[in-house]
């Protein structure tokens, strides 16, 4: 077993804990009769501020006009991806900030039609688990994230659809959307 199988075991574990931990303290929460605490990402985006001392960073709920099914969903409005399989107990499975490319896609429903697994981006930096879901006026969307972690700095005059991810959270969403995955964009 090589070593990326074990850290991608070891986070999936890891994410699997926080999101029953957080759907306990959810229920004790109703039982209790008090207002209900706002759920945190598990893994901190590599592109993503840190969080103060004082202010938390919340997962916005997954917007009601995302569909059905197994599905990536990405809001253009907060910049946030969930990853939805409704087999699974909570059905929002991931979820996480992204940075968006220069150009964002239109909101509709897309599916996956092309993965790459290691490749150079726009800005030039070396990318990992690009999953790209549509072309529009010559411009390709896709999610990846940059192997050293940094954030995109492509020129702004130039158009670009990369969505950028954590890398952690870039393997995730490799991992969850094969080819033919829906992905839905809304505003």
């Amino acid at each position: 077993m090589g070593p990326g199988v074990v850290v991608t075991g070891l986070t999936l574990g890891a994410l699997a804990a926080v999101s029953l931990l957080a759907f306990q303290a959810n229920g004790a929460q109703d039982r209790a009769g008090g207002p209900k605490p706002t759920a945190t990402t598990a893994a901190a985006s590599a592109t993503a501020p840190a969080p103060t001392a004082s202010a938390t960073p919340t997962v916005p709920p997954l917007p009601v006009t995302s569909g059905t099914g197994t599905r990536v969903v990405y809001s253009v409005g907060s910049h946030y991806v969930w990853l939805v399989d409704p087999k699974k107990n909570p059905q929002v499975t991931a979820a996480f900030p992204v940075v968006p490319g220069s150009v964002e896609p239109a909101p509709g429903s897309y599916a996956v039609y092309s993965r790459t697994p290691t490749t150079t981006g726009t800005d030039g930096r070396p990318i990992e688990h690009v999953v790209r879901f549509a072309q529009q006026n010559g411009v390709v969307f896709g999610f990846s994230a940059t192997v050293d972690g940094a954030a995109a700095t492509a020129d702004p005059k130039a158009k670009t659809g990369g969505i950028r991810s954590g890398r952690a959270e870039g393997q995730l969403l490799w991992d969850f959307a094969p080819k033919d995955t829906k992905v839905v964009v809304v505003a």
